[in-house]
């Protein structure tokens, strides 16, 4: 009966969800923080890594479930645990990942622009920083060709990101014209970046995606240095000449002691349209066998599809579209989301059962 049961007594029955991913009950891991009975209402708040995760969606669905059990309505809150400094840096944004590859030609920016997309069309805030000097292909995938505007707030000018596909974006393209080549080197591309993150007011964002340059330069010492960066997602495609040159941009991740989020290996499959059978054009396992070398989360394969191509051209992300290699984007999007809460719940867990381990 309601009117038995108090806080400690229902927080006793949350010990019976488990984390899925941990080695521990949601209130022994840290992931429930607060917990207070209102008349038939129970507030819960908890820390959550990341929305619209599928697997921290199911664990709220559990707690509600319990709460239920206990004739009481949930009101539920999730509070995650943000990494160290990104209150003075980048305020208004919750996850940074930046989405990386070893070597160009990978389909680094198209993966960026359908996590983007993804995220958004499972209900999050999302924004899309194109950082790729070589080659801002970000506008043409969103389908956005406005330009940026700019506002006056508290004093300053803020850069108001044009929207498309609930995505907000920034892209070094639009500082140049359409057909100029960008050059930027050291210093000048350090200054304009660092003048970007500064400058833009991205506004209460869940992810920002961060389109890198491929390779180890400038540009991205420059994102790892100034940013606060959630977790870095590795794009590559299987053969060896790609997975060498990614296995050499992950050990830099490493030197700023950003995680990576896991291995993508990209155009692995083309099945004919014609006669239906499957070529493995680029070779195959070569991104999975990278993961498992490194001890890091493999998130699958995505095909070889025309159709990527063609919907990126037009501006529609194909995550948004219908048919198999969409649901295949749709399924990278979720995992991805799992393994930024994963990383978040983890280091909550260390911070609750162990704090003189956690570092910064």
């Amino acid at each position: 009966m309601t009117d038995t049961i108090d806080s400690n007594d229902l927080r006793d029955r949350l010990r019976s969800i488990d984390d899925p991913d941990l080695d521990g009950d949601i209130v022994t891991t840290g992931i429930v923080r607060e917990v207070a009975i209102v008349d038939t209402t129970a507030h819960i708040d908890l820390s959550l890594g990341a929305v619209h995760s599928p697997t921290e969606q199911r664990i709220a669905d559990e707690v509600r479930r319990v709460v239920g059990e206990a004739n009481l309505d949930a009101s539920l809150t999730a509070t995650p645990e943000r990494k160290a400094g990104a209150t003075d840096v980048l305020p208004g944004v919750d996850v940074v990942i930046a989405v990386a590859s070893g070597k160009g030609g990978v389909g680094k920016s198209t993966v960026a622009a359908n996590l983007a997309a993804g995220l958004s069309d499972r209900g999050a805030k999302v924004g899309l920083f194109d950082a790729d000097v070589y080659g801002p292909n970000a506008p043409r995938m969103l389908g956005i060709d406005s330009t940026p505007e700019v506002e006056q707030r508290d004093g300053e000018d803020r850069i108001i990101p044009p929207e498309n596909h609930g995505v907000k974006l920034t892209s070094v393209g639009s500082l140049v014209g359409e057909n100029e080549p960008v050059i930027w080197r050291g210093a000048m591309a350090h200054g304009t970046l660092t003048d970007l993150f500064d400058d833009v007011a991205w506004d209460g964002l869940d992810y920002l995606i961060l389109d890198l340059p491929p390779g180890t330069g400038d540009i991205q010492m420059t994102v790892l240095q100034n940013l606060p960066v959630t977790g870095a997602l590795v794009v590559t495609t299987p053969q060896s000449v790609a997975t060498d040159d990614t296995g050499r941009s992950m050990r830099a991740f490493g030197k700023f002691d950003t995680p990576v989020l896991g291995v993508v290996e990209n155009m692995r499959t083309f099945v004919c349209p014609d006669c239906g059978s499957a070529h493995d054009v680029f070779g195959a396992g070569g991104g999975e066998a990278l993961a498992e070398e490194t001890e890091l989360p493999y998130l699958g394969a995505l095909p070889l599809d025309p159709q990527v191509r063609v919907d990126g051209d037009d501006g529609k992300p194909i995550v948004l579209g219908e048919g198999e290699t969409a649901a295949t984007f749709r399924d990278l999007v979720g995992r991805v989301a799992d393994n930024v809460g994963l990383l978040r719940r983890h280091r909550r867990m260390k911070n609750v059962m162990q704090p003189d381990e956690v570092s910064a």
